[in-house]
């Protein structure tokens, strides 16, 4: 049986370094602009190229993320930020938008696309329709139970990404519009203002009520790679070289010795926590996964809807 490939979040020059000595196989990370994380460090021109080129020399994938929406009056320069990557060394490109993955098909013919969990590929017939336009990966919805993802991947040939540890949106796999009216901010644009982590009332109950826990996937690693998932992704280009370092750590002890220590679980599920950690879509016990009561980590309610926001 193949190992999964073992895929960590990269936000900065130094999550990188900390995510390719904890063992990743491959790294994704996003350039200055058209990044589902707008608000990480991410990495300019010749960031990018160093980046690159650091991982390339330690035998580590990058992937690239350019999986925002994408205007018109953008396509020209998103064009040249996938063409200075490729041309660096990036194995793959993340993309949301099919206009894009269309346009860097064109220009870039060798360019691999992988689909980013954002298109909300469900079912097989999702995913092999994807794969009939250009995609070699698919990056899966994140509602997805253990079932579900073994339906997939018995009616595929695609190669198949899931996420196994970091952040949940409330919404289908990010596709988020709530962010947009109350905070001003599209998350579609890589500028979530995290409206999920707000407190509400519904009724007699009042709290975080639609915040989700982080996902955890660690026990079931060995489910997935049976299933034949091609990699395991973790999510957190906004967090910390410390997350990254102790939660790759662990998965990849997972993957190379079968388990983690109780302790080595513990110290990853320290080392970020917002209201515990859940498997609920994995396992479909849906009602451990909301925090309730855990208070609000942003500090104050998102500002007045902006004119025009995008």
């Amino acid at each position: 049986m193949k190992k999964p490939e073992l895929l960590a979040p990269c936000g900065s020059a130094k999550t990188l370094k900390a995510a390719i000595k904890a063992g990743a196989d491959a790294v994704y990370l996003g350039a200055g602009k058209f990044s589902a994380r707008a608000f990480a460090d991410n990495f300019d021109d010749g960031e990018l190229r160093d980046a690159i080129a650091y991982a390339t020399h330690e035998n580590v994938k990058t992937y690239i993320a350019i999986n925002t929406l994408i205007t018109d009056r953008e396509m020209a320069e998103a064009l040249d930020v996938a063409e200075l990557a490729h041309n660096a060394g990036a194995a793959a490109f993340i993309v949301q938008d099919l206009g894009l993955a269309a346009a860097i098909r064109q220009r870039l013919p060798s360019a691999v696309l992988h689909a980013s969990t954002q298109m909300t590929a469900c079912t097989a017939k999702d995913v092999n329709t994807l794969g009939k336009l250009g995609f070699s990966r698919v990056v899966l919805a994140r509602e997805l139970s253990h079932k579900e993802i073994g339906a997939i991947a018995k009616n595929t040939d695609i190669e198949l990404e899931v996420f196994v540890h970091g952040a949940l949106c409330s919404s289908y796999s990010g596709q988020c519009l709530m962010s947009s009216f109350i905070g001003g901010r599209s998350a579609n644009r890589g500028k979530c203002a995290a409206p999920c982590r707000l407190t509400y009332k519904a009724g007699k109950k009042s709290g975080t009520l639609l915040s989700l826990k982080d996902l955890c996937l660690a026990d079931y690693i060995g489910e997935l790679s049976e299933i034949g998932i091609a990699a395991l992704k973790i999510e957190g280009r906004m967090k910390g070289e410390d997350y990254v370092r102790a939660v790759v750590g662990a998965y990849r002890t997972i993957l190379d010795e079968g388990k983690l220590s109780e302790k080595q679980k513990s110290k990853m599920l320290g080392v970020f926590n917002r209201g515990g950690y859940t498997d609920g879509y994995y396992t479909g016990n849906h009602e451990t996964m909301f925090t309730e009561t855990l208070k609000n980590p942003y500090g104050k309610q998102p500002g007045k809807r902006r004119k025009n926001a995008d």
